[in-house]
């Protein structure tokens, strides 16, 4: 069989895996992570097991779910969690969140898996067991009133820092500026405990990415893609800062004025 006969076999095999594929793969819809977050009516929270069910299956709480599933598979596939590591929650009401299950590989989770409960921890739908650390992402949203939405994950270079007790310097480069802000640190509690749950959550009241020691970190913002956002911008900024300094040189700092007129973008763009 000649070359140019195998390599056009080899490409009509390779487009029916794509059209396959193509098929199987859950259309996610696109989030514009500066945009708004899900709104709802106050007041307004399903609260019989028959307005849960309606509200739980909707079309726009639907998406929501895949998104989340969309974002587990991209934090598992970047190596930014490892077993059931991680876990992602969206606010939809005046008491109503959704969150990740427990026990659960968030690179193959799947729009039933998710949970949906309220700030008290109480699962109110869902086929799985909510994860025991909704417990901080729910401190969070409950004292950040621009936070209404949370991932948490061990992205390695950045629990590097958490791990080394090495603060990441500030003033460095443009986007950890405009995009992260002033990182937090928050001392290291145990998984689940409600020590966890009051030390991130106070940090977060001033930082919009929070390191959290021996552990790994917690970002917050407008919707499930803004918080996955951050997280991705930090872990590729902490490796940044451990190459540079491994080179022995120190770090070349941008100019105070330069990283207030950053200041200015940052605070723009997070109205």
């Amino acid at each position: 069989m000649e070359n140019s006969d195998i390599e056009t076999r080899l490409n009509a095999i390779e487009a029916k895996l794509d059209a396959l594929l193509e098929k199987k793969t859950a259309k996610v819809a696109p989030v514009n992570p500066f945009g708004k977050a899900y709104e709802w009516t106050p007041g307004a929270d399903a609260k019989t097991p028959e307005e849960i069910e309606a509200f739980f299956g909707s079309p726009e709480i639907s998406r929501i779910k895949s998104q989340m599933c969309d974002i587990g598979r991209r934090i598992w596939a970047k190596d930014f969690v490892d077993g059931n590591g991680g876990n992602i929650t969206v606010r939809v009401g005046d008491d109503l969140v959704l969150c990740t299950p427990t026990l659960v590989s968030k690179g193959f989770m799947k729009p039933e898996d998710i949970c949906l409960i309220d700030f008290a921890g109480n699962q109110l739908a869902g086929t799985r067991r909510r994860t025991s650390e909704a417990m901080t992402h729910l401190e969070v949203l409950k004292r950040v009133p621009n936070a209404r939405a949370c991932v948490h994950a061990h992205p390695p270079h950045a629990t590097a820092f958490a791990i080394s007790n090495e603060v990441p310097a500030k003033g460095i480069i443009p986007e950890a500026e405009i995009f992260l802000g002033s990182i937090g640190i928050a001392e290291y509690q145990t998984p689940g405990a409600p020590e966890l749950a009051e030390t991130v959550a106070e940090c977060a009241r001033g930082h919009q990415a929070v390191i959290m020691k021996n552990h790994g970190v917690l970002c917050w913002g407008k919707n499930a893609e803004d918080a996955y956002w951050r997280v991705e911008i930090l872990d590729a900024y902490c490796h940044t800062l451990a190459i540079a300094l491994q080179l022995g040189r120190g770090l070349c700092e941008i100019r105070p004025e330069k990283v207030r007129e950053l200041e200015r973008i940052r605070a723009a763009l997070i109205k």
